[in-house]
């Protein structure tokens, strides 16, 4: 792989309907943005997306979308030259990325990737923190006002918003410990172990 120096990094964010007992979760909203060492931070996109089912309360609370934000929506099925145009070729960036994979399946075989997972990155570089939540990061690392500064008209739980965070995070942990030189897999597969050590002690 690459130098990390080297990569073009896109991170994609989704906020869903929240999936109740027996039922599949359906993505309302999806963010991208980019960011390399070179050109920084850049090329921000959102949208919401059409959802064949409710936006139940407990989704709602967290983010804030209604139905209303909904009508006249894509689906997600119809933004695949955007999306493919933006993550083709990139290293792919999400914290916690079993949401993001699992809301991509909608289009077999896209061959994204390789992926990068801030939160297992965050875990292998400060195993000792207690929260390892991308608003607790950011908040901890002083993080919050330079996101807010790339995404000015939004806040967390915004998928916009959260895909920057992500990119900041990634963007300082790379400086914080020296990565730029190392090939990228070195973000890839992050040594969790001392984070799984202190979990069991």
């Amino acid at each position: 792989m690459p130098a990390i120096r080297d990569c073009r990094f896109t991170a994609i964010d989704f906020e869903s309907a929240g999936g109740g007992r027996g039922q599949t979760d359906c993505p309302v909203q999806v963010g991208l943005a980019t960011w390399s060492a070179d050109a920084g931070h850049h090329d921000p996109f959102v949208s919401y997306l059409r959802c064949t089912q409710p936006i139940l309360w407990s989704a709602q609370k967290v983010h804030g979308i209604t139905t209303t934000h909904l009508k006249g929506a894509p689906a997600l099925a119809t933004l695949w030259p955007e999306l493919k145009a933006r993550l083709q070729g990139a290293v792919v960036v999400a914290h916690g990325k079993g949401t993001e994979k699992r809301f991509l399946r909608a289009f077999p075989g896209h061959g994204f990737g390789p992926w990068v997972d801030t939160l297992l990155l965050a875990r292998a570089a400060w195993p000792e923190l207690t929260d390892h939540s991308l608003g607790a990061l950011c908040t901890h690392f002083g993080l919050g006002e330079r996101v807010a500064e790339l995404v000015s008209d939004r806040t967390w739980h915004d998928a916009l918003f959260d895909a920057v965070a992500s990119l900041v995070l990634l963007e300082y942990l790379i400086d914080r410990h020296t990565l730029s030189d190392l090939s990228a897999e070195a973000l890839v597969n992050p040594d969790t172990s001392a984070w799984h050590r202190l979990r069991r002690q």
